[in-house]
């Protein structure tokens, strides 16, 4: 067997423990077992995390590996909260309820897509649109914060007002951090220091601190993006229309 294939095993390893992650999480919500379900996605994650950075360690990232790796994701940060969610809230909204699931699942199929498009590009240095296990973490951080705290779903209006924002980034401009991996510049390294305080604060109360860490990751983005709209867009648009005006003054004057 070439060495490359016996390299492509080691990450493949993770890929496929994210898919089965992903399906069994599906058999856990169809059988109402909540907290499990939502505990498997969370682990997809970690494999998911895992299979992209022992491929760049290994230099075994191959076209392949990149196809299975979306595969898998849109069982397990697609299909797989869809169905948690329907099954605790959507399921009483009748007809909305599976149009608002399809929208979800429909938007996570389109963010794995553009971002395979992209992943030899722009996606490098910032995800754009919000990444699809992010969406997938918070939805089911949430459902496991809330039963931490109040011993079942509570809120549930939040929990589908997050479904439908959360279809909604997915496939828009936003951009959002990603985690680079060398760490030789400032920002680099200020990531990597957010990074593991957050890592630390989820290891030590993972069910409390998961949802909050993973919501204030999409609220910075939203900010910044609102900064750079209506901040730097504006200013931007001053300084075009001034400049207009300069042009045609000396324009007039000639």
């Amino acid at each position: 067997m070439p060495v490359t294939n016996i390299k492509g095993i080691f990450p493949g390893t993770f890929t496929m423990g994210n898919a089965v992650c992903g399906f069994l999480a599906l058999l856990s919500a169809y059988d109402v077992e909540v907290t499990n379900a939502c505990w498997l996605v969370v682990l997809a994650g970690f494999l998911d995390l895992l299979d992209g950075k022992v491929a760049r360690l290994s230099g075994s990232a191959s076209g392949i590996g990149i196809e299975l790796d979306s595969l898998a994701d849109f069982l397990s940060f697609g299909v797989a909260p869809a169905f948690i969610v329907y099954t605790l809230k959507l399921h009483d909204m009748g007809k909305w309820g599976w149009v608002i699931g399809i929208v979800y699942i429909m938007a996570s199929s389109y963010r794995l897509a553009r971002f395979n498009l992209l992943a030899d590009t722009d996606e490098k240095k910032e995800f754009l649109g919000l990444p699809v296990p992010m969406a997938a973490l918070t939805l089911v951080a949430y459902v496991i914060f809330s039963y931490h705290l109040w011993d079942g779903l509570e809120y549930t209006q939040y929990l589908v007002t997050m479904i439908i924002l959360f279809a909604a980034l997915m496939v828009s401009q936003v951009e959002y951090d990603t985690m680079p991996d060398r760490f030789n510049t400032r920002r680099n390294r200020i990531k990597l220091l957010f990074a593991l305080i957050g890592a630390a604060f989820v290891l030590f109360r993972p069910r409390l601190f998961l949802f909050p860490i993973m919501a204030a990751y999409i609220i910075i983005g939203l900010v910044r993006e609102a900064y750079r709209f209506f901040y730097l867009g504006m200013g931007l648009v001053r300084r075009r229309q001034t400049g207009n005006r300069i042009l045609t003054e000396n324009t007039d004057e000639q």
